[in-house]
């Protein structure tokens, strides 16, 4: 791999492979500002390259595209991109073969897909929770680089508003019922006259991702890789007419009973390592917690801390399980383009990877 110099500013040189779509356009706009990280490469399929960006792209964002950007001519999607550090917003079939050969070039693969997710040796990372998975990359076997897995949508907020439970009290079962936004189903999406009036009771795929990835990010990390934890898991994902953010309605069964008052300070004291980093897209708070009856709401509640906090409210008993509550988070900024940038950012500030690529 090319051995670039640091960037304007001394800012690292990245990459992202599929930027004309939603979440890639998403990490183009979080890109374009970004103290740490210098946008060098722009990438998409064939049709694109050769292009300029703003010309490409069918911009969906209600914010307007980063002038730095626009002029920027769109690269063909190969493993030779040059940069140290490369976000992917591809789709799973692209991301099977050019995600490793990236990585064997000698980057960091910093990964929205879900094709690597569950790999042995992948860290499937929410930086506030299991920061210390990271640890892995030096343990894989893409030659002198390495990848890195955001988790899926609906399992970064259900597992940001899990982990503050499972360290105080412990964790038998959980059982969760998403609704998910259309944004999730990225383009073409959903036919309107599929989701208009009406709540879709099925998303490919999506229930085992959410039952299996929680249980690896919750789980321990050893030299053998990874070791899920001992957590049970019930998914039904729904698909309903919001744009953005993903409501999720949430039954756990705890170790040790605990009263309402032991479980929203869990919540409200949660903190992890992008807060005492002060990563730069790290919320203030991981979770917010709502205390009205009506409360979270997808409109009212998704763009707060840059949409990148979880929000949980409505705690109560559960006749079932012992104790129920909602939580949502934004599906395509914490859930995709905040969060992949915030495990990049991670792995940036505990001196992973540097202008020559990872650091072993």
């Amino acid at each position: 791999m090319e051995n670039w110099s640091p960037g304007e500013g001394g800012r690292l040189p990245v990459a992202v492979l599929g930027a004309t779509g939603t979440v890639g356009q998403r990490l183009v706009t979080l890109l374009a500002d970004h103290p740490w990280f210098e946008l060098k490469v722009v990438a998409a399929s064939e049709r694109s390259a050769g292009r300029p960006y703003g010309e490409a792209v069918r911009w969906l964002l209600p914010t307007p595209m980063p002038e730095t950007v626009a002029n920027m001519t769109v690269a063909r999607c190969e493993p030779t991109l040059g940069t140290p550090l490369v976000f992917s917003a591809l789709d799973t079939e692209t991301a099977n073969t050019l995600e490793p050969a990236c990585a064997r070039e000698g980057a960091l693969v910093v990964t929205n897909a879900s094709s690597y997710r569950m790999a042995p040796r992948v860290p499937l990372v929410i930086p506030e929770v299991n920061p210390e998975h990271l640890e892995m990359l030096v343990r894989q076997d893409f030659g002198h680089g390495a990848i890195a897995a955001n988790p899926n949508c609906t399992t970064i907020g259900l597992v940001l508003a899990l982990a503050p439970l499972r360290r105080a009290f412990g964790l038998r079962r959980v059982n969760v019922v998403s609704m998910q936004a259309i944004s999730g189903a990225g383009l073409p999406g959903v036919a309107s006259l599929e989701i208009f009036d009406n709540v879709i009771p099925y998303i490919s795929g999506e229930e085992d991702k959410v039952e299996h990835e929680a249980q690896k990010i919750l789980g321990g990390v050893d030299a053998n890789g990874f070791a899920p934890a001992e957590l049970t898991v019930s998914a039904t994902c729904t698909r309903v007419p919001v744009l953005d953010a993903h409501t999720l309605v949430v039954s756990v069964e705890l170790e040790r009973d605990a009263e309402p008052e032991e479980m929203l300070a869990a919540w409200e004291k949660f903190r992890g390592a992008p807060q005492e980093l002060e990563l730069p897209t790290a919320p203030l708070a991981p979770l917010h917690v709502h205390l009205g009856v009506d409360a979270p709401q997808p409109r009212i509640c998704r763009d707060l801390d840059r949409g990148m906090a979880a929000h949980v409210g409505r705690l109560r008993r559960c006749p079932l399980l012992g104790w129920k509550f909602v939580t949502l988070s934004h599906n395509t900024l914490r859930g995709a383009a905040g969060g992949t940038l915030l495990v990049a950012e991670l792995a940036y500030a505990q001196g992973m990877v540097d202008a020559s690529g990872l650091r072993h």
